[in-house]
């Protein structure tokens, strides 16, 4: 991420287009459809940030270093990525540990997770044991914040209240909410997802089949596309992320999805019928008719059983991190299906990366 960006609207359009053009040059082989593009606030975009703390004379700075640099920190008061909030903070929580040194002795890493609605929790990391004297001085801070507040040092972790922010999104006109725990992978760009939930929602459109869906996280596009089908079967193999899905389901009061902690390889080796997995014994999978699959895996993409797993679908609705291996999987699926509707989503402004969505058809027989 560079830090001396020009953050014009006419800088920001013109990487954008640059971004369209690749995204197009990669599925071009596949006779994809243009994509259809959601753009990005070009600042403020961004609800999680983490900074090196760095001293210089005894005063705690915010620090980023270049790729490959870590002797030479660039020191920060703002940072116009970040959110409003986190923006907000930054000066705040500064003066905080500046004038307690038990929030300041041996800190050398700050962490913000922030929501759309607001909500902030701050995770502050030492290099030192943290005990009772740390909650006593972190206490006031955080009520006068008004944040969750949690203090790490090595093998200990001091949560004042809770772990976790609860962010709020609509779809479709619904509202969900999700719990976004410390430590677990939660979409940075917040207005983007949101327009990758709704892209997805319709895309999927209104089902009387099943669906199912791997690497769910959090159930981030789990909640919504619920509603879209029958019933879901949801899997992840993150024990964090699965806890988290459970209590989202729970919060949002929806009892048609059913998570299983499984890998996408374990879920095709069961569904294969090649292993026989216990996590799995209360769920019946001859009572599932799966008309779709939606995939949003690791920036590997899918492994080559995972493809031929999702290859026996009728749809599949496939978001992906990195159009490169998004384009190798298309390829490796693209003597069945083809690729209907694509998408791009610039949850990364100012870098290269790109977030992309395809929905895959299989050819008629």
């Amino acid at each position: 991420m560079p830090y001396n960006t020009d953050y014009s609207m006419t800088a920001y359009n013109a990487q954008l287009q640059a971004k369209q053009k690749r995204l197009q040059q990669l599925l071009a082989p596949f006779a994809s459809p243009q994509p259809e593009v959601f753009a990005s606030a070009p600042q403020h975009f961004r609800l999680r940030a983490e900074f090196r703390i760095w001293f210089e004379s005894g005063v705690g700075h915010y620090a980023m270093f270049s790729p490959g640099d870590k002797h030479h920190p660039i020191l920060l008061e703002q940072l116009p990525i970040a959110s409003q909030r986190i923006n907000e903070l930054m000066p705040q929580l500064k003066a905080a540990w500046q004038a307690e040194p038990e929030l300041s002795h041996r800190l050398f890493q700050a962490e913000f997770l922030t929501t759309l609605s607001g909500e902030a929790l701050v995770t502050l990391c030492y290099h030192r044991p943290l005990n009772e004297d740390w909650m006593v001085a972190a206490q006031p801070v955080a009520e006068a914040l008004g944040i969750q507040l949690i203090g790490r040092s090595r093998g200990k972790r001091l949560v004042l209240d809770r772990d976790y922010v609860t962010e709020r999104l609509t779809v479709a006109g619904r509202e969900y909410s999700y719990r976004q725990p410390e430590g677990a992978f939660t979409q940075p760009n917040g207005g983007v997802n949101q327009h990758m939930l709704n892209w997805a929602h319709e895309a999927l459109g209104q089902r009387n089949d099943d669906l199912l869906e791997l690497y769910c996280g959090n159930g981030n596009f789990t909640l919504p596309l619920s509603t879209r089908v029958r019933k879901v079967l949801a899997t992840e193999i993150s024990k964090t992320s699965v806890n988290a899905a459970l209590a989202n389901l729970n919060d949002n009061g929806i009892d048609t999805i059913e998570l299983v902690r499984l890998s996408a390889e374990e879920l095709t080796q069961a569904l294969n019928g090649t292993r026989v997995f216990r996590r799995l014994a209360h769920i019946s999978l001859a009572e599932y008719n799966f008309g779709t699959v939606f995939v949003d895996p690791p920036r590997a993409g899918m492994d080559p059983d995972t493809c031929e797993l999702v290859r026996r679908f009728e749809r599949i609705l496939y978001i992906s991190c990195n159009p490169t291996t998004l384009a190798e999987n298309v390829r490796q699926l693209s003597d069945t299906h083809r690729i209907i509707r694509c998408a791009l989503f610039d949850q990364f402004p100012w870098t290269g990366h790109i977030e992309a969505g395809v929905v895959l058809e299989r050819y008629a027989a």
